[in-house]
């Protein structure tokens, strides 16, 4: 983390900092109102049924996406960045599951099933799982075609002629698999429809550590080289002793 000094804005009494965190109220709660009419457009957007067959390994054998709801009506799946013979998961992906994994109970409880998918084997996957010490269920995708239909991953012939859709947008990447959440929904006739998806920035809300260094002095901190999380954001297990 960066050692220089910070600067205030200025050093003001109690009264006149309370004028100014007042001002700043004003914007924080158009940017609640502004969130809450965001949150109803997302949760208006129209379905699309889910009509291809697609099935996962899991520890329990192989599943079909319907069958990962576990008797509940909604699905968020995570996108996890890991590929076949990876040595570990990527470091963004861990960051954000260790955020999500506490709440796993929560969402079981209120009619939401929470998987993680990603195109290694299963058992590689589960090596990673255990040392991470995680409880939320992860599938192995691998031989399906769940995460190129779900534009998370990439044949290396789409990345050599540019040909790679992420985020809704061509995009330029160098890797096979990125990151991201979708979500799905099953009805009483046990069909299954995707009702979004989100990418790139569109997951770091689930990222409580962001939210709350975003209310401190240095805020996120991230002075590069990559200007993200890469900058300082280690595996849970690869950190030094705190101090």
């Amino acid at each position: 983390m960066s050692p220089h000094e910070l600067t205030p804005s200025g050093i003001v009494s109690r009264d006149e900092w309370l004028i100014a965190r007042k001002e700043l109220l004003a914007r924080e709660k158009e940017l609640t109102r502004l969130r809450d009419e965001l949150s109803a457009k997302r949760r208006a957007l129209p379905w699309v049924k889910i009509e291809k067959a697609y099935v996962f390994d899991t520890l329990e054998g192989r599943k079909t996406l319907a069958e990962l709801f576990a008797g509940r009506s909604q699905l968020i799946v995570h996108h996890f960045m890991f590929g076949p013979g990876w040595e570990a998961g990527c470091i963004g992906c861990s960051f954000t599951a260790d955020h999500i994994e506490a709440t796993r109970v929560h969402l079981e409880h209120h009619d939401v099933s929470l998987v993680r998918v990603s195109r290694a084997p299963l058992a590689e996957i589960e090596a990673y799982r255990k040392r991470m010490g995680w409880q939320v269920k992860w599938v192995s995708s691998h031989g399906s075609d769940f995460n190129y239909d779900y534009q998370v991953s990439f044949t290396p012939e789409a990345i050599a002629r540019g040909a790679v859709t992420y985020n809704y947008a061509a995009a330029k990447v160098s890797i096979e698999d990125l990151s991201g959440l979708s979500v799905f929904y099953r009805d009483a006739n046990g069909d299954v429809f995707h009702t979004y998806s989100t990418y790139g920035r569109g997951d770091e809300l689930v990222d409580s550590t962001y939210m709350l260094l975003d209310m401190t002095p240095r805020g996120r901190n991230e002075m590069g080289p990559h200007h993200n999380l890469m900058d300082w954001v280690k595996r849970h297990d690869e950190y030094a002793p705190a101090k």
